[in-house]
């Protein structure tokens, strides 16, 4: 429910939901979708991830792209010719003179990365109206940051609230202990409704004490006042920052159904109205200002943002995100 309320628009806090909608059932999940997460079935869900995962990250990326960081590192690579855009620093220059053609010099990411994922799996996130939940494709995208962060002597550990309850899993690495960090995320109780998460309070607990420089990722829908703008810069000044922003088409746009109740899951609040064509646009634009205000916080911490929707193809969403932001360290062009 809008935090100022339906009628002026204000900018949702919480997962506006139809009545009538109980979220996406399984036989009728796209090919690309992350396997519904359910008691009894965990396990063979977990698996069925990583092997989506694996599969198509590893096809998709070719191998060139090494991980989720961006950036030099210390280990010299393959030569190549130059090409416009390229950082001049990293010129070649006994390649250059043997050849009689500019080269410069790739470079190996650094090893032994330490990531941190941060996961919201506030009662915002236990909603889900197209192809899963919410909170599924949370789970999908720590999976994946698992995987592009592993190997060598790289570690990753999770900060997980719920807003009644949270867990730290602490940082170590191997294939392993990758998935029991996965397995632990997705088992995490649900929250009862009209639990409030306070994201502001997750960040602090990320950055105290102070950790080596690494990789940090937060995973949420960032419904809600954006008060965690103070914390997350300050995160950013140590540390890569990778914020992954999960969204329903619920959240930015009411449907056409006539009556309809929005509701807030971390409040327990509801609210029914009428979609009328008026209130359908005020509320798709409260959205969108949000959005951009949310989007806006990021570039000021100088994050990468990436976005994943419940009706879209999250992995080749985060394939585009990645091949994306190496291309633009690199200055290369499409």
């Amino acid at each position: 429910m809008s935090a100022a309320g339906p009628e002026t628009g204000g900018a949702p806090d919480g997962a506006a939901r139809a009545a009538s909608e109980t979220g996406p059932e399984e036989d009728r999940r796209p090919p690309w979708a992350p396997p519904a997460l359910r008691t009894g079935r965990m396990e063979a869900a977990l698996r069925t991830l990583e092997l989506s995962v694996r599969r198509r990250l590893d096809g998709l990326l070719q191998g060139n792209h090494l991980g989720l960081v961006p950036g030099p590192g210390t280990e010299p690579g393959e030569a190549r010719p130059y090409q416009p855009g390229d950082d001049v620093r990293r010129m070649d220059w006994a390649v250059t003179a043997r050849t009689t053609e500019p080269h410069i010099r790739e470079t190996v990411a650094d090893r032994e990365l330490e990531t941190w994922v941060l996961v919201d799996l506030s009662p915002s996130l236990d909603f889900g109206t197209a192809a899963c939940e919410k909170r599924e494709l949370a789970v999908a995208a720590v999976a994946a940051v698992a995987h592009l962060t592993q190997g060598g002597g790289n570690r990753v550990g999770a900060l997980v609230s719920t807003g009644e309850r949270t867990d730290r899993l602490p940082a170590r690495g191997g294939l392993a202990y990758a998935r029991t960090l996965v397995r632990r995320i997705a088992e995490t109780p649900r929250a009862p409704e009209g639990t409030r998460g306070d994201l502001a309070a997750l960040l602090e607990q990320l950055r105290r004490p102070p950790r080596r420089r690494g990789l940090a990722v937060v995973v949420s829908d960032f419904l809600g006042p954006l008060d965690w703008e103070r914390s997350l810069r300050a995160l950013s000044a140590r540390h890569d920052l990778l914020a992954v922003e999960v969204l329903d088409p619920r959240d930015v746009d009411l449907p056409e159904v006539g009556t309809v109740v929005l509701a807030d899951p971390e409040s327990g609040r509801q609210r029914e109205v009428h979609a009328t064509p008026l209130l359908r646009r005020e509320f798709a634009a409260a959205a969108a200002a949000h959005r951009e205000s949310v989007a806006a916080v990021f570039r000021r911490a100088g994050a990468g943002h990436l976005v994943l929707r419940t009706d879209s193809d999250w992995v080749a969403d985060i394939v585009r995100f990645v091949v994306a932001r190496k291309r633009n360290w690199s200055g290369g062009v499409a």
